[in-house]
C-alpha cells in the first residue's frame, strides 16, 4: 500500500511532501518478539578523492594502478550500515550482518576502520571489487553467501544497501539480489525508516523534483536501497572495533572464492567525461558588463 503526504502526518494532504522534514525523535528500545535480521550489502570502492583513470588490461577493463589505490567502504552502503546498526539498537534482539564481495587482503585492511563504526558480523565472498564486473554475477555471489548464513530467518530479513554504488552507479545489484531472495517489497532512495508497533514499515523515498514519497508495507522481508539516510557517520568506538575484529578474521579466513569474472561484460570503450574550462580573469570591468557577458555566453 502506498501512502502520500505533504506537510502533515501520513495519510494527510496531497501527493508529495516537501524536501525538509522535522528532525527525528530517537525512539525507545522495543521489547518483545519483534526483531529483524538485517543484511547490509557493501562493497569496496576506490577512494573517490583519488584520480581514477580507466585502462584496459589482459583481464579486461580496470583502473590505472588499481591495486595501489586506497579503498573505502562504498559511501552509499556506509549510510545503510549506520541505519542498520541504529535500527538493531532500537529493536531489541535484532542482528546486523555486513556482506561484502572483494579481495580478502583489502577487506582486512578496510575493516580496521569500518569495524569501529557499528556492531556487525562480517560475511565475505572473495572476489574482484571492480566496478567493471557484471552486476548479475555479483548478485549471484552475494545470494550464495547470504543463503549460507547460519541462523538467518528469511521472514525477519531486511536487505539493506546503497540505492546505487560509487563504482557502478546503476543501482541494479541490490534489486537483482532481492528478486533472487524472493523479496517482493523494494524501496529505493530511502532516507527514513519508521517501524510501527506491529512491525509494519513506513519508508520515506526520494523521488523527482526534490520531493519524497511515503510508502508502507506490513513488515519484513523487504529490500531498502538507502540514499544518505538521517544519521551522521558514527565516531570511532575502539570497544566496538575489538568486538567486531574477533569475528572479522575468522570470516576472512573461511571466505570462499566467488565466481565473478572481471571480463564478463565486453566494454567497447571507456572514457572519462570531457573537461572543458573557459576561465578568464578580468580587472577593472563594471559588474553590469560582466553580467551581460555571462548572459550572452549562456544564450549561445
Amino acid at each position: 500500500m502506498r501512502v502520500f503526504w505533504e506537510g502533515g502526518g501520513p495519510g494527510e494532504g496531497t501527493l508529495f511532501c516537501k524536501k525538509g522534514f522535522p528532525p527525528p525523535v530517537p525512539p525507545a528500545p522495543r521489547q518483545g518478539a519483534l526483531m529483524f535480521h538485517i543484511v547490509v550489502c557493501g562493497g569496496i570502492v576506490p577512494d573517490p578523492l583519488q584520480t581514477l583513470e580507466p585502462v584496459k588490461g589482459p583481464a579486461g577493463w580496470g583502473l590505472k594502478n588499481e591495486l595501489m589505490l586506497p579503498s573505502v567502504l562504498d559511501p552509499w552502503a556506509s549510510h545503510a550500515l549506520y541505519e542498520a546498526a541504529n535500527l538493531a539498537k532500537t529493536v531489541a534482539g535484532s542482528k546486523v550482518w555486513l556482506v561484502s564481495l572483494g579481495p580478502k587482503a583489502k577487506l582486512q585492511q578496510l575493516m580496521m576502520t569500518v569495524a569501529q563504526k557499528a556492531p556487525f558480523e562480517l560475511v565475505v565472498a572473495d572476489g574482484p571489487a571492480s566496478g567493471f564486473t557484471d552486476s548479475f554475477e555479483v548478485a549471484e555471489a552475494l545470494h550464495a553467501v547470504i543463503a549460507g548464513i547460519a541462523g538467518l530467518d528469511a521472514s525477519k530479513l531486511l536487505l539493506f544497501g546503497g540505492w546505487q554504488s560509487a563504482s557502478r552507479g546503476s543501482g541494479s545489484t541490490l534489486q537483482i539480489l532481492g528478486e533472487k531472495l524472493g523479496i517482493a517489497d523494494h524501496f529505493q532512495g530511502v532516507d527514513k525508516l519508521t517501524v510501527g508497533a506491529d512491525g509494519s514499515l513506513e519508508i520515506m523515498e526520494r523521488i523527482e523534483g526534490g520531493a519524497y514519497q511515503i510508502s508502507t508495507c506490513s513488515g519484513a522481508p523487504a529490500v531498502l536501497g538507502w540514499a544518505t539516510g538521517e544519521l551522521p557517520e558514527p565516531p570511532n568506538n575502539p570497544q566496538v572495533g575489538m568486538a567486531n575484529m574477533r569475528l572479522v578474521m575468522p570470516a576472512l579466513q573461511k571466505a570462499k572464492p566467488a565466481a565473478v569474472k572481471a571480463d564478463a561484460i565486453d566494454y567497447q570503450s571507456v572514457t572519462l567525461p570531457a573537461q572543458k574550462r573557459e576561465t578568464r580573469v578580468v580587472k577593472d570591468t563594471p559588474v553590469d558588463v560582466i553580467a551581460q557577458e555571462i548572459v550572452d555566453w549562456l544564450k549561445n
